[in-house]
């Protein structure tokens, strides 16, 4: 049974999906195979992964006052997500425009919506926000544009209150990376972060150099999300690999936010990290199998059931 529950902190987004678009043609019309509306973000996408899979989920976010966020609000409850620290604030909730290609690749087009006007003060962690919670993850540092001015604090506030922290740090879009990232990291206990965005954030494209770089500036554990090839894991000792499930790729939308929930889950349930990253890399390849960024995700006995004969990955 699970050892506490994980209190995520993000954004939800309601995600338009346009599939297969592999080029896109101004001033003309382009056929496509599907257009579809799914609940996305990374603090939902990470949430809801923790709920399919059987841990309490607390889910710290704001969504306006529209369709978009009553139906998103009703997704997370269906999905065992704790929703009563959800701010309605004014504004059109968060939502995002994602094209995919035939390959499964996705390019977003963001509209920021009520979640710039959120979390204008670092996150206060009193009884009632962190009753039944054992860890605090930040979903995304980049999403939210003025939690990133105090998230360190957050994070620090998070660690001072007993809970185990982790961060995903998501790409950010105003380029300033480590100018926000690293006054975070010290406080951080797991840092989760995928090549595009370790390279940005260390300087440096080579695995082990980056992860290095980043524990060098605190962090205590590197998770790094590898995609087709699987992850990778940086201790102080040393490194643990673990390869890809090989399933075709349908849509890799929130595929690095379910891989956080079911990494965070398994440690919720006490498994090693070698075994938390396996069991990610299949909740991970679950996912993509499907259009939207969770609705491959299965329970956590479904999802164990399946490890035991999917194909992994060949490097």
């Amino acid at each position: 049974m699970p050892r506490g529950g994980v209190l995520v902190c993000g954004n939800i987004v309601a995600d338009i999906l346009v599939r297969a678009v592999d080029r896109v043609r101004w001033g003309r019309s382009t056929w496509v195979e599907s257009i579809e509306q799914h609940l996305g973000g990374n603090g939902a996408s990470t949430s809801v992964a923790l709920g399919k899979l059987g841990v309490p989920v607390r889910l710290l976010s704001a969504v306006g006052l529209d369709g978009f966020g009553d139906q998103a609000l009703e997704r997370l409850r269906s999905a065992a997500v704790d929703v009563s620290p959800v701010s309605r604030l004014d504004g059109p909730t968060p939502a995002s425009v994602v094209l995919v290609n035939s390959a499964g690749d996705r390019s977003l087009l963001h509209r920021p919506g009520a979640a710039a006007s959120a979390f204008a003060e670092p996150v206060e962690f009193d009884a009632a926000l962190t009753a039944g919670m054992s860890s605090f993850h930040l979903a995304n540092l980049f999403a939210l544009p003025l939690l990133r001015r105090h998230a360190a604090e957050t994070i620090r506030r998070a660690k001072a209150a007993g809970l185990v922290t982790s961060l995903d740090t998501g790409w950010d879009a105003r380029g300033r990376w480590m100018e926000d990232l690293r006054p975070c990291l010290p406080h951080t206990d797991f840092l989760f972060v995928n090549e595009d965005e370790a390279g940005k954030l260390s300087g440096t494209g080579v695995a082990p150099q980056a992860a290095s770089r980043l524990r060098g500036c605190g962090a205590r554990t590197v998770v790094l999300k590898l995609g087709a090839r699987g992850s990778a894991i940086f201790t102080a000792d040393g490194e643990i690999l673990t390869p890809a499930f090989d399933v075709p790729a349908v849509d890799t939308t929130g595929a690095g936010d379910c891989f956080a929930g079911a990494f965070l889950a398994a440690l919720s349930r006490g498994l090693a990290l070698e075994n938390a990253a396996r069991f990610a890399n299949a909740a991970a390849a679950l996912a993509i199998q499907q259009l939207g960024a969770t609705n491959g995700l299965r329970s956590w006995d479904d999802t164990r059931a399946w490890m035991e004969s999917a194909p992994v990955r060949r490097r």
